[in-house]
């Protein structure tokens, strides 16, 4: 079975679906029902999420298994990301390069510095 088309081939504008059908029993629903979110991406993104889903979100594997760049992997999830109506990085915390996250522990650890002090470092709120 084909995929629902989700965009009209005459004028590109956004199908809806308004009838259901089940084989089994003969049944039928009228109304109109939305695709949900992911009828919004495209072939190749819905490829590039389930890859995703195989790959259990580490990015490493895929870079593996589409031969591409950690850049360019991003980049399509940054674009899947946005086409699903959310902002990428609006809820990520900060990086912090590994050389203060070394820093901070072995603070913590000669007792330099308190667990607060250090989650602030790690959080990316001081130095």
């Amino acid at each position: 079975m084909r995929p629902a088309p989700t965009r009209c081939p005459i004028c590109q504008s956004e199908l809806e679906v308004i009838r259901l059908h089940c084989s089994s029993c003969d049944t039928s629903l009228e109304g109109r029902f939305a695709l949900g979110q992911f009828s919004n991406l495209s072939p190749e993104q819905m490829e590039f999420v389930f890859t995703f889903v195989r790959c259990e979100g580490k990015i490493n594997r895929m870079e593996q298994e589409l031969g591409l760049s950690y850049p360019t992997i991003r980049n399509r999830l940054h674009e899947v990301i946005r086409k699903l109506g959310f902002e990428p990085g609006r809820d990520e915390a900060p990086e912090v390069d590994e050389a203060a996250r070394s820093n901070a522990l072995d603070d913590l650890h000669a007792g330099k510095i308190t667990v607060d002090q250090a989650m602030r470092i790690l959080r990316g709120e001081e130095e």
